[in-house]
């Protein structure tokens, strides 16, 4: 199961190996959930529940017993509801699962796990590395493919090595474990298409790319008679417009900082409203129920808010979760949500400058960038880092762009697709199983139903003629 994130119907045009599984098999329309983001879409596919049950309500969210917004925490704990393997092996006692950089890898009960994690040094730096379960896998595979390339995962370097890594992986995983179901993250598409947007040239030279990647896995998947589900989360849309919420709830008194050495930072234990903002969706945190309606008619009445979610709304899209906002805003489709709350850029952290996802309050796609009103001086900064690093010593990569990194920003995702060209789709090998549409709900019932152990529970109406 390679979940190909941001792959559509109108990229797969540049990705003639991929396309050659629906060839084989049949191609759907996939439904995906609000918000269209990794953590909650990955999720669904693997508990076959909205994120009202599961409770991933975004990549993060306000920890309210903790007091604090963490954004790509990685414990499987988190996820409700249960787990597609879970639901496998009532049926197929000692069913056999790899994990190859899926979301909330950490203590899943899976066979293999590789994801990425750094080496955290005490001195404050930071190596790239992974982290492996059975703990001997992590030798093998770095002695076989070189060290996680944790760079070009995510950052102004994210690019195709870090995909290549990933499908070399698995193609070991494949052959020497025999898994009964492989699951693979294949990250490249995120990058370029939400650098340049998904209408460039950038985008269908990335799938391109892409495709030569993928062929030797699914050589490998071939010859093993495997059936190969391939599919992804969202689509990427262009968007021109970013959104500061926080800026405005700051501006009219409801969400408050404090300083430290100069710099602002979010004080959410006394702010009477904040955002978390994740790509187009963003979570609206309100402590006095009294303030909701104040703060909904504010939020709406920003430009580039297409919806605001109360209970009721986020009922109707299956987002009603304790972990939610009690507002949840969803964004005009050129538009997206940055996270910034200063209204001074010489106010800022100093994470803000920095490739930094778990300090951040919030997504920050900047990160994809070297600094955009300066390119030149940030990647001279990062070489001098790089050099401090290499050395042992201390060092700030700080090259991420404020205003400007936002600006440069022309893909984004989280809204649910208005036109099924743009939006993520399903393919699989099996054509006995083919039909029009699946909904991310269906995803886990599917793949139970392709490895024999549960009977089709699809409507004749949902199948393909």
């Amino acid at each position: 199961m390679l979940d190909v994130v941001g792959v559509t119907p109108r990229l797969l045009a540049h990705m003639p190996r991929l396309r050659a599984v629906a060839d084989a098999g049949f191609r759907a329309e996939l439904g995906t959930v609000l918000p269209a983001v990794t953590c909650s879409v990955q999720s669904t596919f693997l508990t076959g529940a909205p994120p009202a049950e599961h409770g991933i309500v975004g990549n993060g969210w306000y920890f309210r017993d903790l007091g604090e917004v963490l954004l790509w925490r990685q414990h499987n704990a988190l996820v409700g509801g249960e787990k597609l393997w879970e639901a496998a092996r009532r049926v197929a006692p000692g069913w056999t699962v790899a994990n190859v950089c899926w979301w909330y890898a950490m203590g899943a009960d899976v066979d293999w796990t590789v994801t990425p994690r750094p080496v955290y040094h005490a001195d404050g730096r930071k190596d790239p590395d992974c982290y492996t379960d059975p703990p001997e896998l992590h030798d093998s595979l770095t002695g076989a493919l070189g060290t996680f390339p944790l760079f070009s995962y995510w950052g102004p370097g994210a690019g195709l090595p870090s995909s290549r890594w990933i499908c070399r992986a698995a193609g070991r995983l494949l052959a020497e474990q025999s898994p009964d179901l492989t699951l693979v993250y294949v990250p490249h598409l995120d990058y370029d298409l939400q650098r340049f947007g998904p209408s460039g040239p950038q985008a269908a030279a990335a799938a391109a790319e892409l495709d030569a990647v993928l062929a030797p896995l699914l050589d490998a998947a071939r010859e093993r008679d495997a059936t190969v589900v391939a599919l992804s989360e969202y689509g990427i849309s262009d968007v021109s417009r970013p959104v500061d919420v926080n800026r405005l709830l700051r501006s009219e008194g409801f969400l408050r900082v404090h300083t430290q050495a100069g710099m602002e930072y979010l004080d959410p234990w006394t702010s009477r409203a904040f955002a978390v903002a994740d790509h187009q969706v963003a979570h609206v945190y309100v402590r006095n129920p009294a303030d909701v309606p104040a703060v909904a008619k504010l939020c709406a009445g920003l430009p580039g808010v297409a919806e605001v979610l109360d209970a009721d709304g986020k009922a109707a899209y299956g987002l009603h979760h304790p972990r939610a906002g009690e507002l949840v805003l969803v964004a005009e489709p050129d538009a997206w949500f940055t996270y910034y709350y200063w209204l001074d850029d010489d106010r800022a952290p100093d994470f803000a400058r920095l490739v930094e996802i778990h300090r951040k309050p919030g997504y920050d796609p900047a990160e994809l960038f070297f600094d955009p009103a300066a390119p030149g001086a940030a990647r001279r900064r990062a070489a001098v880092a790089l050099a401090r690093k290499k050395l042992g010593m201390r060092y700030l990569m700080s090259v991420v762009g404020l205003d400007a990194g936002a600006r440069a920003v022309r893909g984004s995702h989280g809204r649910l697709p208005t036109d099924a060209d743009d939006g993520p789709v399903l393919l699989c090998s099996d054509a006995s199983a083919a039909r029009d549409r699946v909904a991310a709900t269906e995803v886990k019932g599917l793949l139970l139903e392709l490895a024999g152990l549960a009977p089709p529970r699809w409507s004749r109406s949902t199948r393909s003629r």
